[in-house]
This record gives C-alpha cells, structure tokens and sequence, in this order.
C-alpha cells in the first residue's frame, strides 16, 4: 500500500463514529437520524442503525465485506454480504450483495480513483 493510501486509511481509522454520526444527522436533518454507526475498514464490515422521522422502530444494516475491483481503466464495486432487520430491505440488498457494480466516470473524482481503488482493493482485502 502507498505512502499516501496508508496515510487515508489510518485517518479514517482514527475518525471518531460520533463525529460521523453528528455530520449524518447535519445532512439527514429533517428526513432521518442516524443513531449508531461503527466503520471498520480492516476488516470492511460497516454497521448502522438509523430512525426514519414517523417510525417507531430503527433500521439497522450490517455489511460485511465490500471493496472495489480494477477492470482495465474502470472500477466496480462489490458488497460480499450485508444485512437489515427489515424483511423488505433484506429482499433490495439480496440483489445487490455478490454483484460487481461498475462505478460510473465521474471526471472531477477521475484523478482520485487509483488512490480510492487502492485503498478499498478487493483482491486483497484485510482481515
């Protein structure tokens, strides 16, 4: 892994849920409030719990495993397992999870995607 990638990554490690759950809440003002959050990127499992405004009862989703696959000049991005507590939303991520998903070209985030793909590599994940 590059100087610059393990740089990324040990900031993301270091970046405290509370503060991610704070800037969530800022940008989901009004429609949701998310109330747990744990990102692990060694071992890429990600868990968050969150209220819709109007429910009573929280959604939570847990994801196990994901990362993005070099094809040539593109990326994909693949979730090897991920759950909910909800029936219908477990039925949306059975269609999604073990599906490489190519990433569209977006030309301001071209001169990062090396750097992300590097970073997120699922031919060599960490566990």
């Amino acid at each position: 892994m590059s100087y610059k990638a393990s740089l990324i990554k040990m900031a993301i490690n270091l970046t405290p849920n509370k503060m991610i759950v704070w800037v969530a809440n800022i940008v989901l003002k009004g429609i949701a409030e998310l109330t747990d959050f744990n990102f692990d990127l060694d071992t890429r499992k990600v868990y968050a719990q969150t209220m819709l405004y109007g429910e009573t009862e929280a959604i939570e989703v847990w994801v196990d495993g994901f990362g993005i696959i070099r094809e040539g000049e593109s990326y994909q991005f693949i979730i090897h397992q991920a759950q909910s507590n909800k029936l219908w939303l477990n039925n949306i991520l059975a269609k999604l999870v073990g599906k490489a998903w190519k990433i569209p070209a977006i030309p301001q985030l071209a001169a990062y995607m090396e750097l992300i793909a590097e970073l997120l590599n699922d031919e060599n994940p960490a566990k």
